[in-house]
């Protein structure tokens, strides 16, 4: 079995493929294409570039992640029936009765909320339980919501274009529109990590921060009215909002699916929920795992936004408040990682790190906006 095994590993990797990886690339090549069809004339050189990339990078985790395959063709499709719904004309999101009350953008994005509380309570209901049954359960109501999720930006991706071609953006703009972004981002980076260390019990520490955002989301479009589609402000407008903004919350999603899995470390460190949550060794992995995922993406997220600063300000970097929350944002993980792959930490005290670097990232985020001001105060509440 050992020489099996080494000798798979010496296979290239293209010949590791099977039929459907490449049934998969050719579908995103296909949809690719046909996008490039469809807009080239409206895109410049670096969202031809963008467009190409992002091809290149769904095949990539498509074939990296098996379940992505026909995950997101799934939520494909579903924003393409809405599409079709709509007969270009943006009223029928009021009229159509799919629209209405399935797949419009808010539609969609309310039945992602009531989802994902679903999930949440199953999960914790499956903890007391000890009943894999209903963990499953919520293994599958976090999938269809995040399909329901990533359908409904799709869809109002082009709503807002249906509004006024000048008015139309990738809806990763405003406040309502990324705390959508985040809510997927961590439930899906948290599915992928249950598949692979089979501990769907952990369901029940990750999807709470999931809840919390969702309430956030629910308060934000009723007393706010933020789920209206609005032009995007000057400061917006750019090919760079394309790619700092999701690389950013790749980050940020990492870094609080971590936090959690270190509030369920120190809780089964202490006894806790004995027998019902993963080994403590098995979450302290997890979310030194999460946290080297985040690390990059939020590195690369602070080099383009050095670079889109350039490009609309005249400098990579001025001390803004957001900047500099950033850095330490970014100082935070960086020894957080430096200490445990030098100096060997485990256990304790990286996982209280990580739960207090979640509050200082969440700072970060929404309290440098609410508190302080900059050139970027055009993100607050």
């Amino acid at each position: 079995m050992e020489l099996a095994t080494s000798s798979f590993d010496r296979v290239p990797f293209w010949q590791k493929l099977d039929r459907w990886d490449w049934g998969y690339a050719l579908l995103i090549l296909a949809a690719a294409g046909y996008a490039f069809t469809l807009y080239h004339q409206a895109m410049d050189g670096y969202e031809q570039g963008i467009l190409a990339g992002s091809a290149l990078g769904l095949i990539a985790l498509g074939w990296f992640w098996k379940a992505w395959r026909w995950f997101f063709p799934l939520a494909g499709v579903i924003s393409l029936g809405a599409i079709q719904l709509y007969q270009h004309d943006l009223t029928r999101g009021q009229k159509a009765f799919w629209l209405k009350y399935a797949l419009s953008s808010q539609s969609s994005i309310m039945w992602m909320c009531t989802l994902f509380f679903l999930a949440t309570g199953i999960y914790w209901l499956g903890l007391a339980r000890r009943s894999p049954q209903l963990n499953r359960m919520g293994s599958g109501l976090t999938w269809a919501a995040a399909a329901m999720g990533f359908a409904g930006l799709f869809t109002r991706w082009y709503e807002s274009y249906l509004i006024a071609p000048d008015v139309g953006h990738i809806p990763v703009s405003n406040l309502y529109e990324v705390m959508v972004l985040f809510c997927l981002i961590t439930s899906l980076m948290y599915l992928y990590y249950e598949a692979k260390f089979a501990v769907r019990q952990a369901g029940a520490l990750v999807l709470p921060v999931i809840s919390a955002t969702v309430c956030f989301i629910l308060w934000y479009s009723f007393d706010r009215q933020a789920h209206q589609i609005q032009p995007l402000i000057p400061a917006l407008q750019s090919w760079w909002m394309k790619i700092h903004v999701p690389a950013n919350f790749v980050g940020y999603g990492a870094f609080a699916l971590a936090a959690m899995l270190g509030i369920g470390e120190l809780m089964a460190l202490k006894g806790w929920l004995k027998d019902r949550l993963p080994a403590a060794e098995v979450l302290d992995e997890m979310m030194y795992k999460a946290i080297s995922v985040g690390f990059l993406f939020f590195t690369i997220a602070t080099i383009l936004g050095a670079m889109w600063a350039a490009d609309a300000w005249g400098g990579y970097w001025s001390w803004d408040p957001k900047e500099t929350w950033a850095l330490i944002v970014w100082l935070n993980y960086a020894i957080w990682l430096h200490i445990r792959l030098v100096k060997g930490w485990r256990g304790a005290p990286l996982a209280w790190w990580a739960v207090i670097g979640l509050a200082v990232t969440t700072f970060a985020f929404l309290g440098v906006n609410m508190f302080l001001s900059g050139l970027h105060s055009y993100g607050g509440l």
